[in-house]
């Protein structure tokens, strides 16, 4: 049974902890992928929620793999952020306190698909050159991204 759907059966739309996964891949031109949402239609990071029985690594790899074909090779930890500024109700009612865990990657195999279910579209940017209609909560990230602070960055 999917996990999130089991919980929601338990607890409606409380408020729960959910933990998020994700990674800031960079090909060989040290461009980053990035993926126009299906829900939205801006412009994030691959990355989701992690189901029962994974650790945060298989979850970045996982939700990276689903949304781009990609698979991923080492990780390194990028950032943890959690807290109130990070609580979010979803256009269900659906509400979440969520601690989103993000990784670097620079090695992967695979194709990457230029659009499926969850993205619009994916592809590689120049870290000058990014979209203009990015997903307000990735904006966060992306601040971090391109700043000279030490890593790993804990929020």
């Amino acid at each position: 049974m999917d996990y999130i759907k089991h919980l929601r059966s338990m607890v409606g739309r409380e408020k729960v902890i959910m933990v998020v996964a994700g990674s800031f891949v960079f090909d060989d031109e040290n461009r980053v992928l990035m993926q126009q949402r299906s829900d939205n239609g801006k412009w994030g990071f691959p990355g989701g929620f992690m189901e029962l029985g994974e650790n945060v690594q298989e979850t970045a790899r996982r939700e990276v793999y689903e949304e781009t074909g990609l698979r991923l090779g080492n990780l390194e930890l990028f950032g943890i952020y959690s807290g109130p500024e990070y609580d979010k109700t979803f256009p269900n009612g659906d509400q979440v306190s969520l601690v989103q865990i993000s990784f670097t990657c620079t090695v992967y195999t695979g194709e990457l698909i230029q659009h499926n279910e969850e993205s619009l579209c994916n592809k590689f940017f120049r870290l000058n050159n990014l979209p203009d209609d990015i997903f307000d909560e990735h904006k966060v990230f992306l601040k971090d991204l391109l700043s000279r602070e030490e890593r790993p960055i804990v929020k």
